[in-house]
């Protein structure tokens, strides 16, 4: 009854209806990656917007605003707004429509996988006594969340935040911190079920403390084995958790 509430829980959150302004965004998206919508074609205004797709005039302000945002439509003053050129976003995006899409998930964790396992071989490389220290705080965290009972939800977060500061590299934080944004849901979902099945918070616990040594170690094909192996863990337990 436990593991069928969670699956059911888990579902909810990663299942959750995006709102008006999403959907209308990825409605709009759709009309000009099809080509329904030409390059350089004029969007329709605010009201036939509204009026066709059945929402208000804000909402339609917002989804349009994100398609700016992302480089797929460009404002002209006092004319309107119009669709960009193909390859004129300087934007990276990235729409996650389903994480319990099978396919879908296996491409968000070789993402992930080429971000993370090769900031982590840098840390091991890179660090220096103040970033080691700072990484096993989190993991001496992480446990004493778990001692408590607890999920460890953001003690994980931070352990691996650490490790990609260690990297001394800017970029390797931006992309980081965009992909927490944006697709490390399914992580701290499968993170925060974890901890109600017996065991299992300590085993996650064991990965991490993994990647810890080979850091420690100065051993960088270790720690990237090592975060490697965690991720494709954390998507098999997402998946034990869907019920697939």
């Amino acid at each position: 009854m436990v593991a069928d509430r969670s699956r059911s829980e888990l579902r909810d959150i990663l299942g959750r209806a995006p709102s008006l302004a999403d959907t209308l965004a990825l409605r709009l998206r759709d009309e000009i990656s099809s080509g329904r919508l030409q390059a350089g074609e004029r969007l329709p205004t605010e009201q036939q917007l509204a009026a066709t797709y059945g929402v208000s005039r804000p909402i339609v302000r917002e989804a349009v605003g994100r398609l700016k945002h992302d480089g797929l439509v460009l404002s002209r003053q006092g004319a309107g707004a119009f669709v960009a050129e193909p390859g004129s976003s300087s934007v990276f995006r990235l729409d996650v429509a389903d994480f319990s899409d099978k396919a879908e998930l296996r491409h968000i964790v070789e993402l992930l996988m080429a971000v993370e396992a090769s900031a982590t071989e840098h840390t091991a490389e890179r660090h220096s006594e103040a970033d080691l220290a700072t990484i096993r705080t989190r993991l001496d965290a992480m446990q004493a969340a778990i001692d408590r009972g607890e999920s460890g939800v953001d003690e994980d977060v931070a352990f691996h935040r650490a490790i990609i500061d260690a990297t001394g590299n800017p970029f390797f934080r931006d992309l980081s911190e965009f992909l927490d944004r944006r697709v490390r849901n399914f992580i701290r979902t499968a993170r925060a079920n974890s901890a109600r099945l017996a065991g299992m918070a300590q085993t996650v616990q064991g990965e991490h403390q993994a990647i810890f040594e080979a850091i420690v170690a100065r051993d960088p094909q270790a720690a990237r084995m090592a975060a490697e192996t965690h991720l494709k863990n954390a998507a098999a337990r997402l998946a034990l958790y869907l019920g697939r």
